[in-house]
């Protein structure tokens, strides 16, 4: 018998990937009525999701023209500083304050190319200490006649920095991913997009922010995993767990914010968040919530994926592993990953917190106060709750991969 023929053949139960990137080919290629449909399903929500954002987009009854959004701001160039007196003082750590006055070209807008001259006032925390050649961002206003002239230097230009930090990421994420990377940056765009032009608006337009965190995070799970891995059993089981583990976290504040009491109330925004809830029935309560659900997703998705992953693996190599075998497996390998993902998840609230936290000792507050004050009830909240979600999701992922890929296996060998 020849070698090939003695080559243990793959189980008939194998995944095939099948990402939304290379359905398009499939048909091309005369592939399955399967593939083609699910290409058809990919286009519909994608169209669904896009006219849902262009609903979410039109201005409401009643709406007018905010204060900010008829102020103009531009982009600029220094061409010269005409006079400088400002001086570096001791408390600054160096940083200079006074005034200069620039001459500027304007680099963007309806009066592109013109130059104005105007003078940048600097303190130690509005300090944008001008060259020749600084790229800045101005506010402008208009004369009766329409000529423009300087409110004030608002900030530095830092699009191009910015802009350059995000390409040098993309580009490792591809070059060291390879079409995962690439999976996995479109993943990311299509949660930011819909955060954005989905989320914000449903909740300004007065949606429960907790049902609607909810929603946008199983759907943004859903697809970044489906670009990852495609339409497999392991997706689905990471699908759920993730789902899960954030419903998890959500719940666990939910109630922490009744018993407590904490809401969106508590958070430093909230005298802002309330004059516009005012005029379009926002709820703030859940503010707090939807949050931390949509703070502690990634990390979520993260442990589900890998444990969803580990265990699909080692059914592959031996189909006949039970159900249990397969379970006890995967809580091996979740619980060292929960450890690190929840270290990830409190330290990253603890970094945000982290000026705030060295005003508490600075100013030497009691610990009975720092413990109890809304700011840290926050964090710990945020920081326990996300964390929480992390653990349950563990089992939950295990449970389902366990018995999804022994459930599968078993009806293909059946059938087979």
């Amino acid at each position: 018998m020849s070698r090939k023929a003695n080559r243990k053949k793959k189980p008939a139960a194998e995944n095939k990937t099948s990402s939304p990137a290379s359905l398009l080919g499939a048909i091309r290629a005369g592939a399955a009525p399967g593939r083609i449909l699910r290409l058809g399903v990919t286009l519909a929500l994608l169209a669904a999701l896009a006219a849902a954002a262009v609903l979410l987009a039109r201005p409401m009854p009643g709406d007018v023209p905010t204060a900010a959004s008829r102020r103009v701001f531009v982009p600029a160039r220094v061409t010269a500083v005409l006079s400088d007196n400002a001086g570096a003082d001791d408390w600054s750590e160096g940083r200079r304050m006074g005034s200069q006055v620039l001459e500027v070209e304007l680099l963007g807008g309806e009066h592109t190319g013109t130059r104005l001259t105007g003078t940048n006032y600097m303190s130690a925390y509005i300090n944008i200490d001008a060259r020749e050649g600084t790229r800045v961002i101005l506010r402008l206003d208009y004369e009766e006649d329409g000529t423009p002239y300087i409110v004030s230097f608002v900030n530095y230009d830092r699009g191009l920095v910015l802009g350059g930090l995000v390409l040098v990421f993309a580009a490792l994420l591809i070059i060291i991913g390879g079409k995962k990377g690439l999976m996995a940056l479109l993943g990311l765009v299509f949660t930011l997009v819909c955060l954005w032009f989905l989320l914000i608006p449903l909740i300004m337009r007065g949606v429960p922010p907790i049902p609607a965190a909810i929603a946008i995070a199983a759907l943004t799970a859903t697809v970044s995993l489906l670009l990852l891995t495609g339409f497999t059993r392991k997706t689905l089981c990471a699908a759920l767990g993730c789902v899960g583990g954030v419903a998890a976290a959500g719940l666990f504040a939910a109630v922490t914010g009744t018993l407590t009491p904490l809401g969106g109330f508590n958070m430093s925004e909230a005298e802002e968040l309330v004059i516009r809830a005012a005029d379009h029935g926002m709820t703030i309560s859940g503010l707090l919530v939807a949050g931390i659900l949509i703070s502690s997703l990634g990390a979520v998705m993260d442990v589900a994926m890998s444990i969803a992953s580990s265990c699909n693996e080692l059914y592959e190599l031996n189909p006949k592993l039970t159900a249990g075998q397969l379970f006890r497996s995967g809580m091996n390998i979740g619980r060292d990953a929960m450890g690190t993902m929840a270290n990830t998840l409190i330290l990253a609230f603890a970094g945000s917190a982290l000026n705030m936290l060295i005003l508490f000792r600075a100013y030497d507050y009691p610990l009975l106060q720092v413990l109890n004050s809304d700011l840290m009830a926050i964090e710990i909240l945020q920081g326990v709750a996300g964390s929480i979600g992390i653990i349950l999701t563990v089992p939950l992922v295990a449970a389902l991969s366990a018995n999804i890929l022994k459930f599968s296996g078993a009806r293909t060998r059946s059938k087979a």
